[in-house]
């Protein structure tokens, strides 16, 4: 009977382990493709895709690289979506710990359309970073160097952002 017992609390115990690693862990990533996100015109409304990734793509800095790329392209041109400013580009992308560095430049130092389009950029930008294993925050830096917050001066970036900036 105390064999039973205990053999049911091992099996429980397993189980809510499962459970708690599932609900806490970041989702997972689907092999061959990635998990990128954006944001609807609500301002609110995430929106996930998936865009192909190759296979041999295992470097975090990479993948990083690329799914900064892909979060500033955006979806479609026929998706209602808040966009960077077209023009903006990716000058780099490294990963440290737990937390993945960018560097924008090009259009996205002119003004954005108030802050609501500013912050609706940026959390796609984030969600998508913070999909990638073992990512949890992300720091912005504008041609090389940290900024209080980007000319239209809307919203603050000279910290790292996590999910929970928004």
């Amino acid at each position: 009977m105390k064999v039973l017992r205990a053999l049911i609390v091992v099996a429980i115990l397993a189980v809510a382990a499962f459970v708690g690693y599932r609900l806490f862990s970041p989702p997972a990533q689907t092999a061959g493709t990635l998990a990128v996100y954006y944001v609807k015109p609500d301002g609110d409304t995430l929106v996930k895709w998936d865009v192909s990734l190759s296979p041999k793509a295992s470097d975090p800095t990479s993948v990083a690289f690329y799914a900064t790329a892909q979060a500033v392209a955006g979806p479609a041109p026929d998706t209602e979506a808040v966009r960077f400013p077209a023009g903006t580009v990716v000058r780099s992308a490294h990963v440290t710990g737990d937390t993945a560095t960018v560097d924008l430049g090009g259009a996205v130092t002119t003004p954005a359309d108030g802050s609501f389009a500013e912050s609706g950029e940026f959390k796609a930008l984030v969600w998508t970073l913070t999909a990638l294993p073992g990512i949890s925050r992300v720091q912005v830096e504008v041609n090389g160097a940290r900024v209080a917050t980007l000319p239209g001066g809307h919203f603050e970036i000279d910290e790292p952002l996590s999910r929970h900036s928004w």
